[in-house]
């Protein structure tokens, strides 16, 4: 799997197999055990973990309502990475007050989410690298701390 750039099978791969493991009671490497807290968030998914071979190719379309259950655990993934190394400088603090708002982690990560999608969305609509001021500044006004 490409670590930088791994494609949507190798993605949805990674998820299937990190829970495959955990439910055998296997070995997970540290990206999986993350994975798979992710994946314990979101217990509407496990059916889907659940069915590798069904939905291993499902694709899944955002203008007639559908979530991406693989894209949604990867951009957690993103998230809890930034969050380990405070990047963009400013993650964490603005993690630590968004936990406070919300009093769960969960919905913090939600805010945190939607203005790194944003932030994507932004990048490959105009066909430019990732704005992180921009993505700062969503994130801020989800805090408050801005309007």
């Amino acid at each position: 799997m490409s670590l930088f750039n791994p494609s949507r099978d190798e993605v949805r791969a990674f998820f299937f197999d990190a829970w495959s493991k955990f439910n055998a009671q296997q070995t997970l490497t540290d990206l999986e055990k993350l994975g798979v807290s992710i994946m314990h968030m979101h217990p509407e998914y496990h059916d889907i973990l659940n069915n590798a071979e069904r939905y291993q190719h499902q694709a899944y379309f955002p203008e007639m309502g559908e979530t991406n259950p693989f894209l949604h655990m990867s951009l957690h993934l993103s998230i809890l990475e930034q969050l380990s190394i405070n990047q963009p400088t400013g993650i964490t603090q603005i993690y630590q007050q968004l936990k406070a708002k919300h009093q769960n982690e969960h919905d913090a990560q939600h805010d945190l989410l939607e203005c790194l999608a944003e932030t994507i969305w932004l990048a490959q609509r105009n066909q430019t690298p990732l704005d992180a001021a921009h993505y700062l500044h969503l994130m801020q006004q989800k805090v408050g701390t801005i309007a």
